[in-house]
């Protein structure tokens, strides 16, 4: 009877290797592939902020007859109150509303309290730039735009058209509290898209960054695009020729 020969059971040292390395290039392909996924999935959800931000939008204006300003006024006239805590009642945050003071400035002691309690629409899933109590989203404020300040427009001020006009953009590490009436200057941004110098509409979205339009839409705006198209999108009446298919697909898109 002819004895069985001994079954080896385990791998040797050089096939382990091996196998560890195979596993190691194939992670190293599949990682780029989870990442481009997990970011489409934050820039789906930061433009579901900006069109619920679009939402509440549309219903202040159909409560009050126009869009919010940027900020409200204090006794002497400077900006006191932010129009993303005007927009808290129609966020579905009534209570977070109700706990703001408006006989106080943003930042005292008592309003100070809920800035850690910022609302998730206002921050971007892929902004690691700002604060846990800075917003990811501004207006673009200043003469022609939606609101020079304490101004307020209507929809039908809006003759370049409501799908044409920009209403708030990202602004991504602008270090701006979301409680704090301060936004972009239409007049000291460069309208260039993700550009970290400017400090003006910048997202950490590859390639551009979400805004929203008084229609309530979104759109990507490109970082290819040409400032000169951005800056026309945001004026609410200057009757400008705008490329939009340059602004969201790129000057050298195909279709």
């Amino acid at each position: 009877m002819v004895a069985p020969r001994n079954q080896r059971t385990a791998f040797t040292l050089v096939e382990l290797l091996v196998v560890i390395s195979i596993i190691g290039v194939l992670m190293s392909l599949l990682l780029p592939a989870v990442q481009s996924a997990r970011e489409a999935g934050r820039r789906a959800q930061c433009s579901n902020n900006l069109r619920q931000i679009g939402l509440a939008m549309l219903n202040y204006h159909d409560v009050y007859g126009c869009y919010p300003p940027a900020y409200l006024a204090g006794e002497n006239g400077r900006p006191a109150h932010s129009w993303r805590v005007l927009l808290l009642p129609f966020l579905e945050q009534q209570s977070l509303y109700d706990q703001y003071d408006f006989d106080e400035p943003w930042d005292s002691p008592k309003n100070s309290t809920l800035a850690p309690m910022m609302p998730q629409v206002y921050r971007c899933p892929s902004d690691t730039l700002s604060g846990l109590s800075e917003t990811s989203y501004a207006m673009i404020v200043g003469p022609k735009t939606i609101s020079n300040g304490a101004s307020a427009t209507k929809i039908q001020e809006i003759t370049d058209g409501t799908s044409n006009t920009i209403l708030v953009v990202e602004a991504a590490g602008g270090g701006i509290n979301w409680l704090d009436p301060r936004d972009l200057e239409a007049e000291r941004i460069s309208y260039l898209v993700n550009d970290p110098v400017d400090g003006g509409i910048l997202s950490e979205h590859a390639d551009g960054a979400n805004v929203l339009l008084c229609d309530g839409s979104t759109m990507f705006l490109r970082g290819a695009a040409d400032p000169k198209d951005v800056r026309a999108m945001c004026s609410v009446s200057g009757g400008e020729t705008v490329d939009r298919y340059a602004i969201e697909f790129g000057t050298n898109a195909d279709w």
